[in-house]
């Protein structure tokens, strides 16, 4: 299968930029360029906005129902075009092609359930103080929306802004990930191919500075999600705020994980290589700092190395991968500017830590035991392969460690104690916590973090709101 060059989607339109302008796409495998997609000039901008506005007019007019017959269509046109969506999706970002699919079908999964979601977004009656007076609450799309998404997962990410927007009727212009863009564009095209009227989604890609300096200001725009680093995340809620524009934010994260003494070790190793490794760790849910109960410290250490060790590293195309590259050499760099900084403190390696080969971007599934909280990876999100092990004695140790940075977004446990799980449910304090299993991220439940991991959410019946206005009337008949 050829890498398609991508252009930009406005106005329900394939086109270049006005100017001409591309980026080079590269291959995470090998390096090489690949591809290239469009960079949208000020002028696309203006024309995306444009777009959105009248998109907006048809759709927002457009019943619930003729709207969930849409992006039905969409869902299962993604389920029908799995296998070329998944291919892409590797090719883009180097995730495994097992993972790939799953993402895709989850994609479909999320449209579904916003696409219910929005049929279901009903107002209230209010009982009055006085009998000739009706008062009532209606709920209506919010206007035009802009959303900015990441590279580590190009379509999932998309979907979880585009799908409750679109849900509640309102128009949005998603910026995508240059660094993979050609499986959002696929995800578009299942879009453009169900039926959604023009304007309504658009896609651009190009110089997040200044799109986002565009976007967020213009007074057609009335809404902003944004998925990404908790620097950047504080710019643009900042920006929005000085224009009062509704604003979602998912923002970093530092995941801990809690393993209490009486925990089911087997069960507990299994699930969380497989989360920890997904997608090279580059997650913002990814596990991160295991916290591990003294007595059970070093049967977890052993059995955790085990199955880190046998993971197979690869060519994400290659069936049987479980882990492909990193993104590109900056994020390599990174992780192992990490565990130098670890090992140099005193850490110690239980696997991994070190390149592969000497083409792409590949990196060892990585343990370090001994850790401390001087070090930089227990401080700085690592976003990618390296798994931080340290031990304590008292629960409160653990909860009070899991605390201790200002992120939280995702945290999970694993205990047979529901006396303990309790104490985690009421102490860790974070947006969302998984006990004795990976049940993070689905359609149906919310998604989001609290503190300096953002607000808002991304899933389950709190996401449509976000796109919605409230407004209450009341009538006297007299």
């Amino acid at each position: 299968m050829s890498y398609p060059n991508t252009k930009l989607y406005i106005g329900g339109q394939w086109q270049d930029a006005t100017d001409g302008k591309t980026l080079d796409v590269t291959n995470p495998v090998n390096g090489e360029v690949i591809g290239t997609v469009a960079h949208a000039s000020h002028s696309d901008l203006e024309a995306a906005v444009a777009a959105a506005v009248t998109g907006f007019k048809q759709w927002s007019q457009t019943s619930a129902f003729e709207r969930y017959k849409v992006i039905r269509k969409a869902a299962i046109l993604l389920r029908e075009r799995l296998e070329e969506a998944a291919h892409l999706l590797t090719t883009d970002e180097g995730k495994p092609l097992t993972e790939s699919r799953m993402e895709v079908n989850s994609c479909a999964d999320l449209l579904d359930w916003f696409a219910e979601e929005g049929r279901r977004t009903y107002g209230r009656i209010i009982p009055a103080r006085s009998v000739t007076v009706q008062q009532y609450a209606v709920k209506e799309p919010v206007g035009p929306a802009v959303g900015f998404t990441p590279w580590n997962f190009p379509m999932s990410q998309i979907v979880r802004k585009l799908g409750p927007a679109v849900s509640a009727g309102c128009s949005i212009i998603i910026k995508g990930p240059e660094e993979a863009p050609a499986a959002p564009a696929f995800l578009f095209r299942c879009l453009h191919d169900a039926g959604i009227p023009a304007g309504v989604v658009g896609l651009l890609f190009g110089s997040p500075a200044e799109i986002s300096e565009y976007l967020i200001p213009h007074p057609v725009i009335r809404k902003v999600s944004f998925t990404g680093s908790i620097p950047v995340g504080k710019q643009l809620a900042g920006l929005a705020g000085l224009h009062m524009k509704r604003v979602t934010m998912e923002l970093g994260g530092h995941a801990p994980v809690i393993i209490a003494d009486d925990a089911n070790i087997e069960a507990a190793t299994t699930a969380l290589v497989g989360s920890k490794f997904r997608n090279a760790g580059q997650v913002c849910i990814s596990p991160t700092r295991f916290l591990i109960q003294s007595k059970v410290h070093d049967q977890f250490v052993e059995t955790f190395v085990k199955k880190a060790g046998a993971f197979k590293v690869g060519d994400g195309l290659v069936e049987g991968t479980q882990m492909g590259p990193l993104i590109n050499e900056r994020r390599r760099a990174a992780v192992e500017s990490l565990i130098e900084d670890a090992v140099g403190k005193g850490a110690k390696i239980a696997t991994g830590g070190e390149r592969i080969g000497n083409s792409g971007y590949f990196f060892q599934p990585t343990v370090l035991t001994g850790v401390t909280t001087d070090m930089r990876a227990m401080n700085e999100e690592p976003f990618g392969p390296i798994a931080l092990v340290r031990s304590f004695g008292e629960l409160d140790e653990a909860i009070e460690e899991a605390g201790r940075l200002p992120f939280g977004l995702g945290s999970y446990a694993w205990t047979s104690s529901a006396v303990t799980a309790r104490r985690l449910a009421q102490g860790v304090q974070a947006g969302m916590l998984s006990i004795n299993h990976i049940g993070l991220g689905l359609p149906e439940t919310p998604y989001g973090g609290v503190r300096e991991s953002g607000y808002g959410y991304e899933g389950g019946s709190e996401a449509l709101e976000a796109y919605m206005n409230t407004r209450f009337i009341t009538h006297d008949q007299i």
